[in-house]
């Protein structure tokens, strides 16, 4: 079980997006801003999770590209929207990272741990053991577990998904009861 009062700046925070941050669109995809919208709670409790992780990353598989019912110029412009509201409310997130590709065996789509080697390279100071990812889908833990991190379960689009299971640390109801179960700011 992971220890939250261990938790101080050293450590990273991978997110994912769909069902995480915005409103997963069930069996499709979000192709642009006016589809894009932040679950309850997400604004507040990512100015909270900044307060407590040294570095902040999105983690997301964006298939829709790959499959050309999107560009990447899309999802540019839902991101920038999703990063200026993420500032307006006093957060930040310091980089996304997505894979397009089609192959799910493909080394930088989820589960396979390609998006975090890309973020240990850009943020070196990342040490796996001192990282959390936090999704909404098996795969989203299995990437975690499969680049050595802790791994936090949100059960917004898939409740049914047991826990304890052997890909999961700690299980919430959403990003913001995840945020405030984390103890008060530590230097």
């Amino acid at each position: 079980m992971l220890d939250f009062t261990l938790i101080d700046k050293n450590w990273t925070l991978f997110l994912d997006r769909d069902g995480v941050i915005d409103v997963d669109k069930e069996d499709s995809y979000i192709f642009n801003v006016q589809e894009f919208f932040f679950l309850e709670g997400v604004l507040a409790a990512v100015k909270k999770l900044n307060e407590t992780f040294g570095v902040i990353v999105v983690a997301t598989n964006q298939k829709g590209i790959g499959k050309g019912l999107m560009t990447v110029e899309d999802l540019d412009n839902i991101h920038a929207y999703m990063l200026d509201e993420i500032n307006k409310a006093g957060g930040r997130i310091d980089k996304i990272y997505f894979a397009s590709d089609l192959d799910d065996n493909s080394p930088n789509r989820k589960p396979q741990p390609g998006m975090a080697w890309q973020a240990k390279t850009d943020f070196p100071q990342i040490d796996f053991s001192k990282s959390i990812m936090v999704g909404n889908r098996v795969t989203d833990m299995q990437f975690g577990r499969n680049a050595g991190m802790h791994t936090v379960f949100l059960a917004t689009t898939n409740p049914e998904i047991p826990f304890p299971n052997e890909f999961t640390d700690a299980r919430f109801n959403s990003l913001y009861e995840f945020a405030q179960a984390l103890p008060a700011t530590k230097s």
